[in-house]
C-alpha cells in the first residue's frame, strides 16, 4: 500500500482536484485505491458522490479501531474500486496547532488496519500495464494499493498527520505571485516531518495547476518555480479548463468527461499515476519503469 498525499499551505490552488484526479486515474486504470478526505471543508467526499456513513474520518482520529475505520468507509459512486474515508466539517476539532506524536500519529495507525477490514470486492490480478506497476499481492488481492490523501490547506494536526503516514507528497500551486512561497513552506514542512519522524517521507514533485496559455504572468511564475525548484516542478502542467469544474458538478471522474479539455486534463493525472507507482517500486527496491511524460 502507498500512501500519497496532496499538500498545499496556500488555499484555492486546486489541491482537492489534483487528489480527484489521481483518484480517478487509478479507478480508470484498475488500481484499488481509498481516498482520505482531511478536509474539513469535505469536498472530495462531496465530488465522489459517497453515500452517508455511520462514522467520518473526524471519528476514527477520535479513535483509530478497525471497527470505526469499517464504518468511515464508503463505496465512492464513480465506480468499483475507488472507496472513501468520508471527511465531515468535524474533523477540524482535531487541527491543532502543535499537537503531540500520539495524535499525529493517529491516522497512520488507522491506516494500518486496512488489511483487516472485510468485504473488499477486489479484481485479482491487473491486466492494465500501468494498475500492474501498483504491484500485486496475490496473498490479499483486495488490499489498497494506493492510498491519496487530501489534506487541508494548513500546516496543522491534519496535514501533518497525513505526512507522518504518508510514503510521497505532491505540492500544489498554481502559477502566481505566492506561488513560490507556497510551494517553499509546503517544501519545509514535508523535510521537517521527514526528520522528525517519517524517513520515508519524500516530495514526489511540484504539480502547476490552472494554467492558462499565452498567459504572461502564469509563464514567468513557471520560469520563477523552475528557476527555484529546478527537476522538482513537473514539467507537465494542469491546464485551466472548464471540464474540470463541469465534471465535479456533475460528480463524475474527469476521466469520464468527454471533451477534448477533460482529455487533455486526464492525460496528466495518467502520467501523474505512473509517477506515483513508479515511486512505490523505486521504494521497494525493484527496477523502474521508463519514466512517464510528466517528468
Amino acid at each position: 500500500m502507498h500512501v500519497v498525499a496532496t499538500l498545499s499551505l496556500k488555499g484555492g490552488v486546486g489541491k482537492t482536484t489534483v487528489a480527484l484526479g489521481l483518484a480517478g486515474a487509478a479507478l480508470h486504470h484498475g488500481v484499488r485505491t481509498l481516498l482520505v478526505d482531511l478536509d474539513p471543508q469535505a469536498n472530495a467526499t462531496i465530488a465522489l458522490d459517497v453515500e452517508p456513513t455511520t462514522a467520518t474520518v473526524a471519528d476514527v482520529l477520535d479513535d483509530p479501531r478497525r471497527s470505526v475505520l469499517h464504518r468511515a468507509i464508503a463505496p465512492s459512486g464513480w465506480g468499483e474500486g475507488l472507496d472513501v474515508l468520508v471527511g465531515a466539517e468535524q474533523t477540524e476539532r482535531h487541527n491543532h496547532p502543535d499537537p503531540g506524536p500520539k495524535q499525529l500519529n493517529r491516522l497512520a495507525r488507522a491506516l494500518s488496519r486496512l488489511h483487516d477490514l472485510p468485504d473488499n470486492d477486489g479484481a485479482g490480478a491487473p491486466d492494465d500495464p500501468i494498475a500492474r506497476a501498483a504491484g500485486h499481492d496475490p496473498e490479499d488481492p483486495d488490499a489498497y494499493r494506493l492510498v491519496v490523501v487530501d489534506c487541508p490547506p494548513s500546516l496543522g494536526q491534519l496535514t501533518r498527520s497525513a505526512l507522518t503516514a504518508a510514503q510521497r507528497a505532491i505540492l500544489v500551486t498554481d502559477p502566481t505571485m505566492f506561488a513560490v512561497s507556497g510551494v517553499q513552506r509546503a517544501f519545509d514542512a514535508v523535510h521537517t516531518e521527514r526528520h522528525r519522524g517519517n524517513p520515508e517521507l519524500q516530495p514526489l514533485g511540484v504539480l502547476i495547476n490552472r494554467v492558462r496559455p499565452r498567459n504572461a504572468e502564469h509563464e514567468y511564475r513557471i520560469a520563477e518555480l523552475r528557476d527555484i525548484f529546478g527537476p522538482l516542478v513537473f514539467s507537465s502542467v494542469l491546464p485551466d479548463r472548464s471540464a474540470v469544474q463541469q465534471a465535479q458538478g456533475a460528480c463524475l471522474p474527469i476521466q469520464a468527461w468527454d471533451t477534448p479539455g477533460a482529455r487533455e486534463v486526464s492525460a496528466v493525472f495518467t502520467a501523474l499515476l505512473g509517477r506515483v507507482l513508479r515511486s512505490r517500486r523505486a521504494m521497494a527496491g525493484r527496477p523502474a519503469a521508463a519514466p512517464p511524460p510528466i517528468v
